[in-house]
């Protein structure tokens, strides 16, 4: 894919724009201190996103001395070591929301320079023809790498400034409708898990009814080892890339590294691969089961990331889906348990960290004891009434978070439609008049 066709003059990138690499952070060195500064390595640099939640942190008296690899609002990043995975290219902006940070060797940092606007430098870092640019010269067995040089030869289309900044502007404006969407879809996890917060762990539930005993155990409520709870359960599996003979049926394939994305409403980068019909017949997902993560991770990643199967997503995505071979499906007996309740205790439970409990790390990999972890960990069961309400009340959270992954969808569909036309210059904007965003407005713009 290229964009020779462009109606725009074409630059190497090297002469638009800095390209730095990061510093080499001595790992001994690293800190968990909440208030010293995180590193943004390549395992944090996602699909448009930098994954706090793993990053390493460094001394923050160190600062002055690292102030060249200081990251600031809109500046981009891209892995150099395996730049890109199935999810996609693994490159990166920094939000005006997000904590100062350092750039740690390996990643490169892409600031514009006079000629080009930054803004729309991230377009193009987030097009398609860039991505298409990198796959194909990625180089390297062991650990696939790029260089500052391979980056800074990519041709970018420069138009004037003025078109350039209404180019940003358009995207720029589906892609703070993608964000405002996101944090509505985080609100409302949040809102959840408070309410299940405030009945299930503060046993501050309503009702007159729900008297506690002698023992501290509400009544009707009963202790039960989590196995009991689980009608089915299966490790996944991969399957082939193509349609065979003895891998005919197609199918999605859930991988644990995808559960978070999943979780912020991020459906549009699943593995399509083929399988044996007796794989499917045992391993096909259905609306309440659990994908959860047993394999794989690294020693700064916990497993046991898991995700609950809602009806929008088995919709949205109209074929069969499994989970992947690093991860088990488990079915609840929903007779006793509702996936909806479940789904809360277990985010808890992860998110607390005894999850790690049952987590052994051998020759780089990590590995879950599942059936240790299923056979003792035990579950205090709510009565059947107040799973109900908690249902009831938690239900439309869910759909709403859903509806919004869905609208993400859309708006994400049409905005990569979208960009090739513009940066090619089939579609112009010269004469339109574009209102810029307020992230994009110029201090002469900004009213008095």
């Amino acid at each position: 894919m290229s964009w020779s066709a462009s109606s725009f003059p074409m630059r190497p990138l090297g002469e638009l724009a800095t390209i730095q690499a990061g510093y080499a952070f001595e790992s001994a060195r690293f800190t968990d201190v909440p208030t010293d500064l995180p590193l943004v390595k390549g395992e944090n640099v996602q699909q448009g996103y930098v994954d706090w939640s793993i990053a390493k942190r460094w001394p923050e008296a160190e600062i002055d001395a690292l102030e060249q690899f200081l990251l600031r609002p809109g500046d981009i990043v891209v892995a150099m070591d395996r730049p890109w995975v199935e999810a996609g290219l693994k490159w990166a902006y920094i939000k005006p929301e997000d904590p100062p940070s350092l750039l740690v060797q390996r990643v490169a940092r892409l600031r514009a320079g006079a000629e080009i606007d930054q803004t729309y430098l991230r377009a193009i870092i987030s097009s398609s023809y860039f991505s298409a640019y990198i796959q194909p010269i990625v180089t390297g067995v062991n650990v696939p790498h790029i260089s500052g040089k391979q980056i800074a030869a990519f041709k970018v289309p420069v138009p004037s400034m003025d078109v350039q900044r209404k180019i940003a502007a358009l995207i720029c404006a589906y892609d703070d409708l993608i964000a405002n969407n996101q944090r509505r879809i985080a609100l409302l996890e949040s809102m959840a898990e408070e309410i299940y917060r405030e009945w299930f762990v503060r046993m501050r539930f309503p009702g007159a009814g729900h008297k506690p005993l002698s023992n501290g155990i509400p009544s009707g409520w009963v202790s039960r080892p989590l196995r009991k709870l689980i009608t089915h359960y299966i490790g996944g599996g991969w399957g082939e890339d193509q349609a065979t003979t003895i891998c005919p049926d197609g199918a999605f394939v859930f991988r644990g590294t995808d559960l978070p994305a999943i979780q912020d409403g991020d459906w549009d980068n699943f593995v399509y691969r083929f399988h044996k019909p007796s794989a499917l017949a045992f391993r096909t997902l259905a609306v309440g089961d659990f994908v959860f993560e047993v394999s794989g991770g690294s020693t700064n990643q916990l497993l046991g990331r898991n995700l609950m199967v809602s009806t929008q997503l088995l919709e949205h995505l109209d074929a069969p889906a499994i989970c992947a071979s690093f991860c088990k499906l488990i079915r609840f007996d929903q007779a006793a348990i509702a996936p909806l309740w479940m789904k809360y205790f277990l985010k808890l439970y992860y998110d607390s960290g005894l999850v790690g409990l049952y987590q052994v790390q051998s020759t780089g990999i990590s590995n879950y004891q599942f059936e240790a972890f299923i056979t003792r960990q035990t579950v205090l069961v709510p009565d059947a009434s107040l799973q109900a309400e908690f249902c009831k009340l938690v239900e439309p959270l869910n759909e709403q978070r859903d509806s919004l992954a869905r609208a993400n969808l859309h708006l994400k569909r049409t905005r990569y439609a979208l960009l090739p036309r513009l940066i090619s210059g089939k579609l112009r904007v010269d004469a339109l008049d574009i209102k810029f965003p307020p992230s994009m407005q110029q201090p002469e713009e900004t009213a008095p």
